[in-house]
C-alpha cells in the first residue's frame, strides 16, 4: 500500500500536475474558435527562398488547435535545394491522402500558433541530406487514405519521427509534446532510439522509456512524456514540453 501511494504521488506530480497547470494557462490564450477562423499565414520565420542561394533543411513544430493544444504539437519538414526559388514542405494531416506537399506555407502558423524551430541544416550538409529526406518521405508506410490515427499514431509526428530516424545526422529530437512520435506498429519494441544515440522500449507508443544522448531521458505514458534533456539541459513536462535552454 505504501509503495502504491508513492507511485500515485509520482504520477500526479510528473504527469497530472504539469498538464493541469498548462491547461489553465492555455485557456487564457487567444485561441481560434475553429480551423476556418484560424490564421494559417506565414509566421515570417524564413526569408524568401529566392534570396537564399544555399540548400536548407528546417524542421518545425507548432501547437495544434483548440483544447488539443494543451497536450500536443504538429510537426513538419521543409527543404530547399541550392538555387531553388521555393521551399518544399512535407507533413501529414488527418484527412484525405495523409502525406501532403506544400499543404500550407513553409513557415505557416498552425491553427494560429506560431511554429518553433526544431532544427535546421544549411549549405553543403543540407544539399547532401535532402535526397535522403525525399526518399524517407516516399518510404513512409502510412501514406494511404484512412491510415492516419491522431492517437497513439501513426500521425503527423510519427511521420516526422520516421524522417528523423532515417536521417540521424539531423541529430535533434521532436518536442516531448509531439504526441505520436513514439508510436510503433510492431507492438513491444526494444531497440535503438530514433537518433541512433541510445535505446528505446515502447508498447505501441502508448507507454515506454527512451534513454539516448539526443532524446535525453523520456518516460512515456499514454503519449504524455516526462523526463529531462542532458545534451541541452531542460526538463520535459507533459503539456508544457521543454522547459530550459
Amino acid at each position: 500500500m505504501h509503495h502504491l501511494r508513492r507511485v500515485l504521488t509520482l504520477f500526479v506530480v510528473l504527469f497530472l500536475l504539469p498538464v493541469a497547470t498548462h491547461a489553465a494557462w492555455w485557456q487564457l490564450q487567444p485561441l481560434a474558435a475553429d480551423w476556418r477562423r484560424a490564421d494559417w499565414s506565414s509566421a515570417r520565420l524564413l526569408p524568401a527562398a529566392a534570396t537564399v542561394p544555399e540548400a536548407t533543411i528546417h524542421v518545425f513544430a507548432a501547437r495544434v488547435g483548440r483544447w488539443r493544444g494543451i497536450f500536443a504539437h504538429h510537426s513538419w519538414v521543409v527543404v530547399k535545394e541550392a538555387g531553388a526559388s521555393a521551399y518544399t514542405r512535407f507533413d501529414v494531416v488527418g484527412w484525405g491522402n495523409p502525406v501532403r506537399i506544400n499543404h500550407r506555407e513553409a513557415d505557416g502558423r498552425w491553427f494560429g500558433n506560431v511554429p518553433e524551430l526544431v532544427t535546421e541544416v544549411k549549405g553543403d550538409a543540407a544539399e547532401a541530406l535532402i535526397p535522403r529526406i525525399r526518399a524517407a518521405v516516399q518510404s513512409y508506410a502510412y501514406s494511404t487514405s484512412g491510415s492516419y490515427s491522431a492517437w497513439p499514431g501513426p500521425n503527423s509526428n510519427s511521420f516526422v519521427q520516421h524522417v528523423l530516424a532515417e536521417i540521424p545526422e539531423l541529430a535533434h529530437a521532436l518536442p516531448p509534446t509531439a504526441i505520436g512520435k513514439d508510436w510503433r506498429d510492431d507492438g513491444l519494441f526494444l531497440g535503438m532510439a530514433p537518433s541512433h544515440t541510445g535505446v528505446q522500449i515502447s508498447l505501441f507508443g502508448v507507454a515506454g522509456i527512451t534513454l539516448a544522448w539526443v532524446e535525453g531521458v523520456e518516460v512515456n505514458l499514454l503519449g504524455l512524456v516526462t523526463g529531462f534533456d542532458i545534451r541541452q539541459p531542460a526538463l520535459k513536462l507533459p503539456g508544457w514540453g521543454r522547459v530550459g535552454v
